[in-house]
């Protein structure tokens, strides 16, 4: 815990800490929220050393292992590792959806296994939700964990689950109730990616990475102590896990942001003014989308329109930069990665139309779509 718990007293201790780590090259690059393959050991090293010297898990309770201040104190964190252009964290998966989760649903035994191996690293964790027939519409998944005796036979397939490959556990949803309504009959486990029956197998891009995979599960069998929360509750579980997830943009987004149109300006020279407007859209839509997050407090309404201003913001900035580079750069230039990679943020974490239809259905109170049957 830090000696001064004002936030502008933290923040200098912030800086301080986040440039002598650069200056001795145990930082971490800025990756976003999904850990690149190749900056895997870079990240874990960065994770254990920010542990080690007392700067991990900012609001985590210091019981976990965390600093135990608040979230204004988070959010300093993560401006000021913006601003150095440093990761904030080893993984989204791990250090917020796994342990926000487990710190809110968690048994005492499964806060003190999990907890502080997951802030020192000992433990990186990737998001088993997805499926081939159930991506956004995530209740309509069909992995299954059937009771048997003492513990669970899970089977099935998961897929778009990063750092699978390198995790040592998952974050799973599976119905467990096959009787139950379709929201129902799911249950939320904290999975050994290690025991017999898990199949992991990495899907490349088209950027050429390898950062998603599929994940098969053949008769595994899952102990009971597995279970986060209630058996065939885990639908609650879920859903905290995923207003955590789409509600991760806020002021550290808006200083990247800033600091990459700066980036192109400076890139591409002369800009017309079409360009230039162009250019001023997209961060007044990064300051509203900051302006969002600073004031939402607890409303989880706040999550899916932020999931979609931030996906979306992406989405244009990576076609925005293309347009002022021209075609000619498109073959050599870094940013060919950002424009390759933009479309699938518009999926990733529930896409782009489900979140207009949470938003249309359920905060504005506008008519279900119409639901399309096989019969």
């Amino acid at each position: 815990m830090r000696s001064d718990h004002r936030l502008d007293g933290f923040r200098d201790e912030a800086a301080l800490f986040i440039a002598q780590a650069v200056a001795s090259g145990d930082a971490c690059p800025s990756y976003g929220a999904i850990l690149p393959p190749d900056l895997h050991m870079k990240a874990m090293h960065w994770q254990r050393f920010c542990f080690d010297n007392g700067w991990a898990g900012v609001h985590w309770p210091s019981e976990c292992g965390g600093m135990g201040l608040t979230p204004e104190h988070n959010v300093v964190w993560h401006e000021e590792c913006a601003t150095a252009e440093v990761s904030p964290y080893l993984n989204l998966q791990g250090l917020v959806l796994a342990g926000e989760a487990i710190m809110r649903s968690g048994t005492e035994d499964q806060r003190e296994r999990f907890l502080r191996s997951t802030l020192r690293n000992d433990i990186l964790w990737c998001q088993l939700f997805s499926e081939p027939g159930a991506g956004s519409d995530l209740a309509g998944l069909q992995s299954s964990a059937i009771l048997d005796g003492d513990h669970f036979v899970l089977n099935g397939q998961k897929v778009w689950s990063s750092n699978a490959q390198l995790a040592q556990f998952g974050i799973l949803m599976a119905r467990t109730d096959f009787e139950q309504p379709k929201h129902k009959g799911i249950t939320f486990f904290l999975l050994d990616m290690t025991l017999d029956g898990v199949e992991v197998r990495p899907i490349k891009q088209m950027t050429g990475e390898r950062e998603f995979c599929e994940v098969f599960f053949s008769d595994v069998i899952v102990p009971s102590d597995a279970v986060l929360g209630d058996v065939n509750g885990g639908w609650g579980v879920a859903m905290a896990v995923l207003q955590d997830e789409r509600g991760g943009a806020g002021a550290s987004g808006v200083i990247s942001l800033r600091r990459r149109l700066e980036d192109m300006i400076r890139d591409t020279g002369d800009i017309n003014p079409v360009q230039i407007d162009g250019l001023i859209e997209i961060l007044n839509r990064g300051r509203a989308l900051q302006t969002l997050m600073e004031r939402r407090g607890d409303d989880s309404r706040i999550a899916p329109i932020a999931k979609l201003m931030n996906s979306e913001l992406g989405y244009d900035e990576a076609q925005l930069d293309a347009s002022l580079r021209g075609a000619h750069s498109m073959l050599t230039n870094p940013s060919i990665q950002a424009l390759l990679y933009s479309p699938g943020m518009r999926i990733a974490g529930g896409s782009s139309e489900i979140q207009r239809n949470i938003i249309g259905e359920r905060i504005l109170g506008l008519p279900r779509e119409p639901q399309v049957t096989s019969d």
